[in-house]
């Protein structure tokens, strides 16, 4: 099974979808599973897993209806309130929901760099192993150091690294994000999802060879066991098409055996998320 571990729906409301503004205004319309299923086929991937684009449990909600209705979607990362003091509350209102492998906070739009490290928030993150239930990180380099601090106090949580932390692929620049990266990928709870590098690029200028030294480094530093294949659909149509962006992460891996192929494209998501 070919997954795509990281893709999103929404129906366009300028009051949830702040974000989609100025160059990412062309994201201002609806992006529902009849949109994503021919380009799933096209490309030979038969599940993702949809998370959150917005801090909403009526999101949430919706990401759980479409995942009854489409059995493409085999997971949801979804939103809860990981500040609340009713978290447990929230979260005993969604673990029940066999499509519901996840949670997800827009870490990287607060105002405060540190966020990660309020108690409140770590209090949150604390509940989600009760539940079975992963975090996506979804950072800008400069919160790496942070994550690390985040990860070394919750060594029985799953994490995974979305858009392998959005490095600087555009300026080609590596430097803090490889060392900072290495530091994160040193404790094996932490995986990384493939995805998110082509926005992080010259949009629709971009060539492969441009993705390769950040490539290296990501699989260097967490192995072919710990990375998945993840699109960012919509999001990625801002610098690529589906088609393209699968095939980016598909051809990297082709070269380095049908092994690793199967675990980044699909296995090693199957198994992070626990997916039927």
């Amino acid at each position: 099974m070919n997954v795509d571990s990281h893709q999103h729906f929404w129906q366009y409301d300028p009051a949830e979808h702040p974000w989609m503004s100025g160059a990412l205004a062309v994201l201002q319309r609806d992006h529902l599973p009849a949109d994503l299923q021919p380009l799933l086929r096209a490309a030979d991937i038969q599940a993702t897993v949809a998370v959150q684009a917005s801090q909403s449990l009526k999101e949430t909600e919706a990401l759980l209806a479409l995942s009854d209705r489409y059995d493409f979607i085999r997971g949801v990362v979804g939103w809860v309130d990981l500040c609340s003091p009713q978290v447990r509350e929230q979260l005993s209102q969604y673990a029940p929901r066999h499509r519901f492998v996840g949670v997800r906070h827009v870490v990287h739009d607060e105002p405060d760099d540190n966020f990660m490290l309020r108690p409140d928030f770590l209090r949150g993150l604390s509940a989600l192993a009760e539940f079975d239930l992963t975090y996506d990180l979804l950072l800008y380099p400069r919160h790496l150091p942070v994550a690390v601090e985040v990860v070394r106090q919750f060594p029985q949580q799953r994490f995974v690294l979305d858009h392998i932390a959005k490095p600087l692929i555009k300026a080609g620049v590596l430097a803090p994000w490889e060392d900072d990266l290495r530091a994160l990928a040193r404790f094996d709870n932490v995986y990384c999802k493939v995805s998110g590098m082509v926005t992080e690029a010259a949009w629709r200028a971009w060539q492969p060879a441009d993705f390769t030294p950040y490539l290296d480094v990501v699989f260097d530093c967490f192995g072919a066991g710990r990375l998945m294949f993840g699109s960012d659909w919509p999001v990625c149509t801002l610098a690529g098409d589906y088609a393209q962006v699968v095939s980016l992460a598909r051809d990297y891996v082709r070269g380095l055996g049908s092994a690793i192929e199967d675990k980044v494209m699909g296995r090693n998501a199957a198994e992070f998320y626990g997916l039927a």
